[in-house]
């Protein structure tokens, strides 16, 4: 009885617990990718025990897949050979980590998923427990299927009212982290709800827990609903049955009571997340980058947007333009719909699955002094290439509003197209 985090955690561990104490919890999934597996094998030879469960390990390669670099080819190997080894089931290489652990089904209403990557606060949005861990707790935790928490406390976002036309979730949240500030959340867990959240669809409630990484917390959660029993069914192998379940008069450390409606959209500005404005304020600041991608903005329908507001026209011919949709089932529903070649003729790029420029390893890196508006999830210094560049983040609208023109462009000059 309790808030979300109590819940999950008591309904994992079978008797109540409350706001700080310590647990010792069995879980679900296992996940680390090419960049953490490396050192989460180092990790496990060094203890010298045998895996506990195969099937709790996920294994991606996604932040630098194709290998763009020897190092990278040589961390693949190492992953290729230990999954041949160890006879893991459960190896992935068709897009970012975080949208194909949803995908495939390992995310359901209270599981509890740690991941060797901070952006694991991702799975929140279907009412589970997900977190970024180290490499070492990773390798430890292949050997035991088990992982010490510390319940923490939560602060609720109530978002009420409905966005304006032109403005989705992603300026809400780059909202929320300019109002709470980059240590805002640290080790609390962030409770999304309110009607605003109730009304949303899988895709846009994904950003919020994405984000919640962005402002310190320890973990992102949305009630688990109909929304999100009706998007595991369809959209997913995942079997059930699955539970609907919310907070039970929680004690929250406080509330923060946002009404969207008052919302235009909004930009985090070079160099930190939290440095955000409304878009009006940089509106006109030329960018030498677009870069639509990542786990925060790749989904059908986030390059669903772009397409509908490029088809027809021409993206700036001094502006670089590259889509990365984040797996490769969403890549194969945009080329069946015809979104991958308005792309091409608007004159974008279209790279395979994958973290790509995200994380400054291939894709769309920056040059000294260049500018990129992204729809990535983090603009800090050196993130895309050189430290001399510049990051600026935004939802995928104004993205694609700003392909056109070459500069920061409010995407409600062409609400025709949204």
């Amino acid at each position: 009885m309790g808030t979300l985090i109590e819940e999950i955690f008591s309904r994992k561990i079978g008797m109540s617990v409350q706001t700080g104490e310590i647990l010792l919890l069995d879980v679900d999934y296992i996940m680390s990718h090419d960049n953490t597996t490396p050192l989460a094998i180092k990790a496990f030879r060094e203890i010298g025990k045998p895996i506990f469960n195969k099937n709790r390990i996920v294994l991606h390669l996604d932040h630098a897949y194709p290998a763009p670099n020897v190092l990278a080819a040589e961390n693949h190997k190492k992953i290729f050979d230990f999954v041949k080894e160890q006879g893991l089931p459960h190896f992935h290489r068709q897009g970012v980590c975080h949208q194909v652990m949803i995908e495939e089904g390992y995310i359901t209403p209270g599981a509890i998923v740690i991941g060797a990557d901070s952006h694991s606060n991702t799975y929140g949005a279907l009412g589970a427990f997900g977190a970024g861990l180290g490499s070492t707790e990773i390798g430890v935790a292949w050997v035991t299927g088990k992982c010490w928490f510390k319940v923490p406390e939560t602060i609720r976002i109530e978002l009420t009212g409905k966005t304006q036309p032109g403005v989705f979730a992603k300026d809400v949240m780059l909202h929320i982290a300019g109002l709470m500030g980059m240590d805002g959340g640290t080790y609390r867990a962030i409770e999304f709800g309110g009607e605003y959240i109730e009304c949303l669809p899988m895709n846009e409630r994904i950003v919020f827990p994405n984000m919640s990484t962005e402002i310190g917390a320890k973990c992102g959660l949305i009630a688990a609903d109909e929304v999100t029993i009706k998007y595991l069914k369809n959209e997913t192998p995942a079997k059930g049955p699955f539970e609907t379940f919310g907070p039970v008069n929680p004690r929250y450390e406080r509330v923060v009571e946002i009404d969207v409606s008052t919302l235009t959209p909004q930009v985090a500005c070079h160099p930190d997340v939290d440095h955000v404005k409304p878009l009006e304020q940089v509106e006109g600041l030329e960018v030498n980058e677009v870069y639509i991608g990542t786990c925060t903005n790749a989904r059908y329908e986030d390059i669903e947007i772009v397409a509908n507001m490029l088809k027809g026209k021409k993206v700036n011919p001094f502006t670089r333009v590259i889509v990365t949709p984040a797996s490769d089932r969403i890549h194969k529903k945009a080329i069946r719909n015809g979104l991958i070649e308005i792309l091409l003729d608007a004159g974008c790029t279209v790279t395979g699955t994958g973290c790509g420029a995200c994380i400054g390893r291939h894709g769309g890196i920056l040059a000294a002094g260049e500018r990129a508006l992204t729809t990535m999830n983090r603009n800090f210094i050196g993130r895309m290439g050189s430290p001399l560049a510049e990051i600026y983040l935004a939802s995928p609208a104004t993205a694609a509003a700003t392909a056109l023109t070459g500069k920061i462009t409010d995407p409600r000059n062409y609400l025709e197209n949204l």
